[in-house]
């Protein structure tokens, strides 16, 4: 059976509303590939999304979806996982509901580090809600809400990410669903948490698809993964967008070191629950 004929088996049958032209029909279909390379059974898999025209994306997938309210899906996603280790959690999201109410979970995720993959399909704009400037929308750029112009610096997602120490911290863009099918491989088969920054044009109301294509940069090869320093010098580098992984480390996920606790607690020795905890953190 081809990738195209077991991408159908996670087609809910639910047509997408978003607008014609809309980066989010690449991310989904990047999605509907990536699960098919994975193979995982519909029942196993969790999508949990916040609000905004992203966050409608899990009703179009045949899994279990999670549409929680504003800001709040990571936490949710969280406690998914927590509730169910053997389930493959996924958030998804746009960057305001990210990076904007949401963006105050993120760094608790990082320093977690559940299995837990995040996929932000970032438009740096609030396109549900008719076009208001968002947390990643560009100083002086005029939308519905700064007629004259955006007073404020876009956060850089990138740099935040390293910065947190999320393990696993990758850039894709809808336009290249290949490419982005390969990182959400990636990132699935990751131990940890894994971001991936997602430039998703809102073909509405920040139609940006003329204006990325020149300015994408492919992440060399020879880039060291494990070399933060080296990631976050690339992230705080916006001469360009660059696209891959950024940074990637291996380190003990939240499940495990809380399977630790519950194995020391059971046989009843307080210290090894302890030395435990301290094992995580050393």
């Amino acid at each position: 059976m081809s990738t195209q004929q077991q991408s159908q088996a996670y087609k809910s049958g639910i047509h997408p509303v978003w607008c014609p032209g809309c980066g989010d029909f690449g991310v989904l279909s990047a999605l509907y590939a990536a699960l098919a390379q994975k193979m995982w059974d519909p029942k196993d898999i969790v999508l949990v999304s916040g609000i905004g025209c992203s966050s409608r994306l899990p009703g179009y997938v045949n899994t279990y979806g999670f549409h929680t309210v504003h800001g709040r899906t990571l936490p949710i996603a969280l406690g998914v996982k927590l509730a169910n280790p053997s389930l493959n959690v996924i958030a998804m999201g746009g960057d305001g509901d990210g990076f904007g109410i949401g963006g105050g979970h993120i760094p608790h995720m990082a320093r977690r580090n559940p299995q837990v993959s995040y996929i932000v399909m970032d438009n740096s704009i609030y396109g549900l809600t008719k076009g208001q400037v968002s947390p990643t929308s560009l100083f002086g750029q005029k939308t519905g809400s700064t007629p004259y112009g955006n007073l404020e610096t876009p956060l850089n997602p990138i740099a935040l990410a390293v910065a947190y120490d999320i393990s696993f911290v990758a850039r894709g863009y809808s336009g290249r669903p290949k490419q982005l099918t390969e990182l959400m491989v990636r990132a699935f088969d990751h131990k940890g948490f894994a971001f991936i920054d997602v430039i998703s044009p809102c073909i509405v109301f920040n139609n940006t698809y003329k204006e990325i294509p020149p300015k994408i940069a492919e992440i060399d090869p020879s880039h060291n993964v494990t070399d933060r320093a080296k990631a976050f010098e690339l992230a705080i580098d916006t001469s360009k967008i660059h696209l891959g992984v950024f940074y990637e480390s291996i380190r003990t996920t939240y499940e495990e070191a809380q399977q630790q606790v519950i194995e020391a607690s059971v046989s009843g020795s307080q210290s090894r629950v302890v030395e435990q905890i301290l094992a995580r953190y050393s």
